[in-house]
């Protein structure tokens, strides 16, 4: 076949769930404008950031009420109106970046990483196609349904089989994705196998195949659309932006459909478990009505390595870490949308709006709150014992079929401890990195400088007074040495040795002798020298130190010995 011969088309095989964002870092004058450089970020790395300018093409969007700044025709320079017009292209950029059906289209995607989105898929996906009719003629393309989808790297074209003109079909050709770990043998066998799967909640395959770079799948057409154009009421036809981003009526579901899709959803999933089958990409535009029924979309997706819808929510927690804990969390958007109308504003969800039942809202807790998400997620057979899906009576009779071969079976497995290596890896760097960003923003919190500075003060006061302490014991010291000298006992030869701590009790110390004085007089005055001597060595005997006082002259030419 001459699809299966095309060479690959050359891309990378990136995540483009993985969020962008953006922070305005300058603006330069250029004759009669003003251009704002923009560092772009993919995820947590620094290291992966670049610049970009040039807002004009991203304002195409504006129809979705963003809050865009005004512009300015007269005095569009001056530094206030530039600064103030920053301030508000930041907050823009603030939407974009966080809205999630926003951050995952492709002319935000074009305009933040020019690089990595420049090439046209739409021509890829036409070339790729076109060469599979050649080869299977019996198939003819009506029209390209533009858009429809919110993966930029999937294209859909609306078909119809010459001899069958009344039936309308789908074709989808995607590129393949990051997480695409089987070998090319294995997986151009497990996407044929596809079309004989036989389940009662999986919706049928016509045709589909694969290559080294991309698949295609064609399916049945579907006028009344998925479970979120019946959420959304809208025209499956149109536009994935134009569908869900900006919804005129928000309106849950009946409780009775709610019970009924939901059990039925939960249903498939716990088959696709048990067979080994990884599936992680649950929402509720994957799901198609086909009258009461739900059935389930785009199984080949896994086996293509494509990212989930829902990735950028589940990779911020830890215990989400295998492909049944994503199913049940992305079933907990789900049901969600299905209860309200409309998807959580954030998760962890902190508390419910009244729900139809007050099993919906037990059933959401279990899944959504912040406790779950720390603990982990329940199993898809204890969901079906929860009071809100356990009285649901299925009534459809077909024997759900997929034979799956044991060596396919054994290339899945492998593949699907590889996905989930990838995410393991990818939720410890966040993790790493939200650690990182709190402790910085705890050490420069105003709170923390003031500690910060109120330490500084207490710490240059305490080295004050170790100094002054210090300085203090020397100058003690120094007048102690000084005064042991000048209380030295005046002997003659002859006289007995005193002790050492000896000293004449009536002799006050005196302070050290500059260099340049003259030494005192060590004469004793000789009138009367017996009377002296014994006056003097009875002084020096009972000499305490403790009497000394200080003095405020001392005469060095002729000390007085009284």
């Amino acid at each position: 076949m001459a699809f299966m011969e095309k060479p690959p088309a050359g891309k990378v095989l990136l995540d483009d769930t993985v969020p962008l964002t953006a922070q305005i870092e300058a603006s330069q004058s250029l004759h009669s404008h003003t251009e704002y450089i923009i560092r772009v970020q993919r995820g947590v790395s620094t290291e992966n950031s670049w610049q970009v300018s040039n807002f004009s093409s991203l304002f195409k969007i504006s129809a979705l009420s963003l809050p865009l700044p005004p512009k300015k025709l007269i005095g569009n320079m001056e530094r206030e109106f530039i600064a103030e017009r920053q301030k508000g292209l930041q907050a823009y950029l603030d939407v974009i970046t966080t809205h999630h059906i926003l951050s995952n289209c492709e002319l935000v995607k074009k305009f933040l990483d020019p690089n990595s989105y420049s090439v046209n898929y739409t021509e890829i996906a036409l070339q790729h196609v076109s060469m599979f009719f050649r080869s299977e003629p019996k198939w003819e393309v009506v029209e390209p349904l533009k858009d429809i989808g919110w993966r930029i790297r999937k294209k859909y074209f609306l078909m119809k089989i010459k001899n069958q003109p009344k039936e309308r079909l789908v074709l989808s050709w995607a590129d393949l994705g990051p997480d695409k770990y089987l070998s090319d043998r294995d997986l151009q066998y497990a996407v044929k196998l596809l079309s004989s799967c036989s389940h009662p909640y999986i919706y049928k395959i016509t045709f589909a195949t694969a290559n080294e770079s991309s698949a295609l799948v064609i399916r049945p057409f579907s006028e009344k659309g998925t479970l979120k154009d019946l959420i959304y009421k809208a025209k499956p036809k149109d536009p994935f932006l134009k569908k869900y981003c900006n919804p005129k009526k928000i309106q849950g579901l009946e409780l009775q459909q709610i019970k009924t899709y939901g059990r039925q959803i939960l249903e498939v999933l716990k088959f696709l478990h048990e067979k080994g089958f990884p599936y992680g990409h649950l929402h509720s535009a994957n799901v198609m009505l086909d009258g009461d029924t739900c059935k389930l979309l785009d199984l080949e997706n896994s086996l293509l390595g494509l990212p989930s819808f829902y990735r950028s929510y589940f990779s911020q927690f830890r215990k989400i870490n295998t492909l049944e804990g994503v199913d049940v969390h992305c079933f907990g958007h789900l049901l969600y949308e299905m209860t309200y109308g409309r998807p959580p504003d954030t998760i962890p969800v902190e508390s419910f709006p009244p729900a139809p039942s007050v099993f919906v809202v037990s059933v959401l807790e279990s899944i959504l709150t912040c406790e779950a998400l720390k603990n982990g997620m329940p199993a898809v057979s204890r969901l079906l014992q929860m009071p809100l899906f356990s009285d649901v009576l299925l009534t459809n009779s077909e024997k759900p079929q997929f034979k799956i071969p044991t060596k396919l079976k054994e290339a899945l497995k492998i593949s699907k401890e590889c996905i989930e290596k990838r995410l393991t890896e990818e939720q410890k760097l966040i993790h790493q990195h939200r650690r990182l960003t709190r402790a910085q923003s705890h050490h420069g919190s105003e709170e923390e400088k003031k500690k910060r500075k109120i330490l500084a003060r207490k710490k240059s006061k305490r080295s004050a007074n170790e100094s002054g302490e210090e300085h203090s014991a020397k100058y003690s010291n120094s007048n102690n040495s000084a005064g042991s000298g000048a209380s030295s006992p005046l002997t003659s030869p002859s006289s007995p040795t005193p002790p050492s701590t000896a000293g004449a009790s009536s002799i006050p110390p005196a302070p050290p002798l500059p260099p340049a004085a003259p030494a005192p007089s060590t004469e004793v005055p000789t009138s009367r020298p017996d009377a002296s001597r014994g006056a003097l060595l009875s002084s020096i005997q009972n000499f305490q130190k403790g009497t000394l006082k200080k003095t405020q002259t001392c005469d060095y030419s002729a000390p007085r010995i009284s």
